[in-house]
């Protein structure tokens, strides 16, 4: 809401000058106003306005030093300037790390402002599952779709209700037996040879294992021991009876990415391996430090984490209905899930055009378990650049994912899009789709997980079918 004031009433609230205030407005850090609320350029004698609360959180972000990310016309509510960062990853939205995610506050907020409780919500471009998870909190129905399977199953492993006393049993027992597998690596006179699950002779077991792998870049970049520690860890899960294999599996992934040999500083998109024992000058750190030459750390580190999310979420999920479904939104056929029920709308956040290839940064998950990929029907892959080509590919790509999924949406549903939408497409993919945009939101974003903190912004566009309008 806005608290629309004249320039006087707002340089004595926050006790600034009337020529502070005009500073702001001339620099595009606060907007003008007319007494109606609506947004000028020129203003008549006597009817520029101000809102306190935009000029208020401006200058919270200059105190904090991050006025940068503050711009006029952004909604001040959706920057979540002041959400920690173990709220912006609560619960098992840090399960699994994941490139491009929006924090869950964002996904609340629409949730909470443009739906209602036993709702059915879609996320067509489901990711890593932060709308399906937040919606579920909110007692509302969701699909979620995804191109990757490995997305998919970080979905299923994060939205699964568990036994969770059996839960921490099986992780416990996993990272135990991995530990005594490390110490035998580590010390090999130190440990008996007998180790749980194998009765090989421990030499002739560890050239099994390394015999089992043929993944050149599994072999790149991981160090020896690491290496084998990972393999012994994927052994258990296979053979060793788990009830929870899936969810094993996506811990060990995110060890496994927390594992290669690269810089501290550059877990998101590391461009090579780091040579074994070099030490190396960390940006992170500010120090000299030296690749992790092991797995069973982050084994250890995670192990605990995970159960501690799921038992988390456990206390604060709903009775609803989550259904994920591994394909291609331009073609998925919701029919199995809703089964004649109407979405009453969708929220998603599509790939930005040339930011990023989604199978490529899990490539180590892919490569260890062996998962099918589907690079080639990624929209707007970084792969494919940004090229004029590329935009237009973009546009019949989610376009033809609105179209598919619009005949489940009921005619007054929601279609909310998150979108930095830099090259102005989607007025073209909603006229392409039937749909109009009828609001946006203008949105700061800030504190990206791994993708440093430089200024930002979103477009979450409101469209509905035409011919509702």
């Amino acid at each position: 809401m806005k608290e629309l004031v004249t320039l006087e009433e707002a340089a004595q609230a926050v006790n600034k000058t009337t020529h502070n205030i005009r500073d702001y407005i001339q620099r595009g850090r606060i907007a003008k106003y007319n007494p109606d609320g609506e947004v000028i350029a020129r203003a008549k004698n006597g009817e520029l306005r101000v809102d306190l609360v935009e000029l208020r959180l401006f200058l919270h972000l200059v105190n904090q030093q991050n006025e940068v990310h503050h711009h006029a016309g952004l909604n001040a509510e959706l920057g979540f300037y002041d959400v920690p960062e173990r709220e912006r990853t609560k619960h098992v939205h840090r399960l699994h790390p994941y490139l491009g995610k929006f924090i869950p506050q964002l996904a609340e907020w629409f949730l909470r402002h443009y739906f209602s409780a036993n709702d059915w919500v879609l996320d067509p471009f489901m990711g890593s599952g932060t709308t399906l998870i937040q919606a579920n909190e909110l007692g509302l129905n969701t699909i979620g779709t995804d191109i990757s399977e490995f997305c998919c199953r970080i979905v299923q492993v994060k939205t699964h209700q568990y036994d969770l006393p059996k839960v921490h049993q099986e992780i416990l027992e996993a990272e135990r037996r991995t530990q005594v597998f490390s110490s035998r690596l580590q010390h090999p006179q130190g440990v008996p040879t007998q180790l749980p699950l194998f009765d090989d002779e421990f030499e002739s077991f560890r050239a099994q294992l390394l015999s089992e792998c043929d993944s050149d870049y599994l072999k790149t970049w991981f160090a020896p021991n690491a290496l084998l520690e990972i393999l012994y860890y994927k052994r258990l899960i296979e053979q060793a009876g788990f009830e929870y294999p899936d969810l094993l599996r996506v811990l060990l992934s995110r060890a496994v990415r927390s594992s290669r040999l690269v810089p501290h500083y550059d877990l998101a998109t590391p461009k090579a391996p780091l040579p074994v024992g070099i030490e190396y000058d960390c940006r992170k750190h500010r120090r000299m430090c030296l690749p992790i030459d092991n797995a069973i750390s982050k084994i250890h580190a995670y192990s605990e984490d995970t159960y501690r999310r799921l038992a988390t979420f456990d206390q604060l999920r709903k009775p609803t209905e989550i259904h994920v479904l591994h394909g291609d939104a331009r073609t998925v056929d919701l029919t199995p899930a809703l089964q004649g029920r109407q979405l009453a709308g969708i929220f998603t956040s599509p790939p930005y055009v040339g930011q990023i290839d989604y199978h490529d940064q899990h490539i180590y998950a892919y490569e260890l378990f062996g998962i099918p990929r589907n690079d080639t029907l990624e929209i707007g892959p970084k792969a494919k650049g940004k090229s004029k080509k590329a935009q237009q590919d973009y546009v019949e790509g989610i376009s033809a994912v609105l179209r598919n999924i619009a005949p489940f949406v009921k005619p007054d549903g929601k279609f909310l899009m998150v979108a930095n939408d830099r090259f102005g497409l989607y007025p073209e993919i909603a006229q392409r789709a039937g749909l109009q945009i009828v609001e946006t939101h203008q949105r700061a974003v800030t504190k990206r997980t791994e993708q440093g903190d430089d200024p930002y912004q979103e477009t979450i566009f409101h469209m509905q079918k035409v011919d509702r309008l």
